[in-house]
């Protein structure tokens, strides 16, 4: 894999080996407005003989109160490990009841924490002898997923991918993303994963010997009428694509009454695979066309690729470890240069959203078909790639 910064640390300062890079590329691994009470037009005419408020500021006065979102607690500082005879290896799941809505907005609402920052962290969890990180701390950036119902057997559907993301080099990461379309149309017993990709380095030198991260999870749920109907949540596919896979192809049945349905297409490039046309280890750092198919026709053709990823290193200084350090704010592990590099279709501590589409051709219930092709994969790099169709119909 190609060397690239090093930036190893100890107590006394930090910095990233060449092999820092060579696990960086494989780590591809509103509320509603509160209605008002009518008052009749006597009502309005006593409370003015009576010197009253207006009826305008009575109304308001007595509008029913607006009632408060439903919050659903998921994960509560849980521990995903690099450990891998542990249960929790590199998963961690919640079993859950989702209250029937109708919800005006449903969220989910996560926060992740990481032992390698806040570096004054350091001065209780020092490195071990001789290794150069906590062993808690995972130093790098990883896949992080949240998956709702993962198949059981064979003949299950995929797993419904709610959160395409990455972890910071190192650091916390907070975010939410808006479920109301799924929410609204699955009330029920279900049970969520989190998964993040962490691995440990026994010797401790590029990352901790026994890493892992911390995940918070919570669902908030605003009573009030739903923005859309939906009649149905379809996964079609939840994996990662390799080398000379083909097209992949599925078929799926729209319920009667759908007048539309969207599609949300997650995909991001990983891996550490040598490719001259790209700007780095294949297929983190490469360009490729994606080809989608609606009912077996292309429907268009994507260039996943992302070049905003300087935002994510806001530049500070710390002298905790000894001596002065830069670093990324949101990525305090990372080598700055790489932080801020372009990768294939995400940056690291941060979302990814799906491409999202409402072909024509999903504007009727029955049978339809959804494939994707991914050109130039090369053999050690993959796509993560998941495909969901919302069967939407008109409003009741």
């Amino acid at each position: 894999m190609t060397p690239e910064h090093k930036r190893l640390a100890s107590s006394a300062r930090l910095l990233l080996s060449s092999a820092a890079w060579a696990l960086l590329a494989a780590c591809g691994e509103e509320s509603p407005e509160p209605q008002r009470q009518d008052i009749d037009a006597s009502a309005a005419e006593d409370a003015a003989l009576d010197g009253a408020d207006a009826p305008e500021e009575d109304a308001a006065a007595d509008a029913a109160p607006e009632a408060p979102p439903t919050e659903v607690l998921l994960l509560d500082d849980a521990r995903i490990t690099s450990e891998q005879d542990q249960p929790n290896f590199q998963n961690v799941t919640a079993a859950f009841t989702l209250p029937a809505g109708p919800w005006a907005d449903a969220r989910l609402v996560v926060a992740l924490r990481s032992t390698c920052y806040p570096f004054e962290q350091w001065r209780d969890d020092p490195p071990p002898a001789g290794h150069n990180w906590p062993a808690s701390c995972d130093a790098f950036d990883r896949n992080f997923e949240f998956t709702l119902d993962d198949p059981q057997g064979p003949e299950d559907p995929p797993g419904i991918e709610l959160v395409r993301a990455i972890t910071p080099f190192g650091g916390p990461m907070d975010f939410e993303v808006d479920v109301t379309d799924l929410a609204n149309a699955l009330p029920g017993e279900h049970t969520l994963r989190a998964h993040i990709t962490t691995w440990g380095d026994g010797e401790g030198r590029v990352s901790g010997s026994r890493g892992g991260w911390n995940v918070s999870a919570r669902l908030v749920l605003t009573p009030g009428e739903a923005p859309r109907r939906v009649l149905a949540v379809i996964p079609l596919y939840n994996g990662s694509l390799g080398a000379d896979q083909g097209t992949q192809r599925f078929t799926f049945t729209l319920p009667e009454g759908t007048t539309a349905a969207r599609l949300e297409y997650r995909t991001t490039g990983h891996g550490g695979a040598q490719d001259s046309s790209c700007i780095g280890p294949a297929e983190e750092f490469c360009e490729r066309t994606h080809r989608l198919l609606v009912d077996g026709s292309t429907f268009t053709t994507l260039n996943p690729w992302r070049d905003t990823c300087e935002p994510l290193c806001t530049l500070a200084t710390t002298d905790a470890l000894g001596g002065s350090l830069e670093y990324c704010e949101q990525n305090p592990c990372g080598a700055i240069s790489s932080v801020r590099a372009p990768r294939a279709n995400w940056c690291p501590g941060d979302i990814t959203p799906p491409f999202t589409a409402l072909p024509d051709a999903w504007a009727t219930p029955g049978e339809h078909a959804f494939g994707f092709a991914v050109a130039g994969v090369k053999p050690g790099g993959s796509w993560r790639t998941s495909a969901v169709v919302f069967a939407l119909g008109d409003p009741e």
